[in-house]
């Protein structure tokens, strides 16, 4: 998909990569007893894998990426959603509520309480390790998403295109600020506005927020 970029300075980007390799590791510490308790949950509470079985998502320049997760649904949720013909009205729910559901009866017991807090997002730090991801960044949409939200609002594909200019982020601006409350034209100029304006001292302010919309739970499916 094509990008478009707004520059910022070398000393910035290096910053901010050596501060995610250095961030992700220790979080990945901090939260390891977290990760076998979820674990664990995950495995008592439903068959299936530990990590969700997602389709890759759009990152940096537009290059594909799986995205670790841990699994909040059903096994195969995603492919049953767009094959299952059982689906097909939440799956039309689900494209006109902007590739988000109020009530989706594919989330597990334990998901409901992971997707709740976030806590299905931790094993991005490994993407972030790797460098398929940032800490503070724009959301990482499904290749489908962008192509039929900007279809539904096509004055946002040059969002779009600076959005994809960097990546994605763990959290971010919009994640912060009303989650999936937001509908995707807005919550994609929020994350072109953050790729506008990112800078070390925006992303630690946005750090700093993320703990309580975590902790609160506000505006999460």
């Amino acid at each position: 998909m094509p990008n478009t970029d707004v520059k910022k300075s070398l000393p910035y980007e290096l910053a901010k990569r050596l501060f995610d390799i250095i961030a992700s590791i220790i979080l990945l510490i901090i939260f390891f007893p977290i990760i076998l308790v979820v674990a664990i949950l995950i495995k008592l509470d439903s068959p299936g894998p530990v990590f969700a079985d997602t389709p890759e998502r759009v990152g940096n320049k537009g290059e594909l990426f799986k995205m670790y997760k841990f699994r909040s649904m059903i096994q195969n949720a995603h492919q049953l959603l767009r094959e299952d013909p059982q689906f097909s009205t939440l799956y039309s729910d689900y494209k006109t509520g902007s590739y988000k559901l109020k009530e989706d009866p594919r989330i597990t017991k334990v998901g409901s309480f992971l997707r709740k807090h976030s806590l299905d997002e931790v094993p991005q730090f490994i993407n972030v390790l790797f460098g398929d991801m940032s800490l503070v960044g724009p959301r990482a949409y499904y290749p489908d998403e962008l192509r039929d939200q900007q279809k539904k609002y096509p004055n946002t594909k040059e969002a779009v295109k600076i959005v994809l200019s960097v990546r994605p982020g763990i959290t971010g601006y919009w994640q912060v600020n009303g989650r999936s409350q937001i509908n995707f034209d807005k919550r994609i100029e929020m994350d072109a506005t953050y790729v506008r304006k990112r800078s070390m001292i925006y992303d630690l302010y946005i750090i700093l927020q993320t703990p309580w919309a975590m902790i609160s739970g506000k505006g999460a499916l």
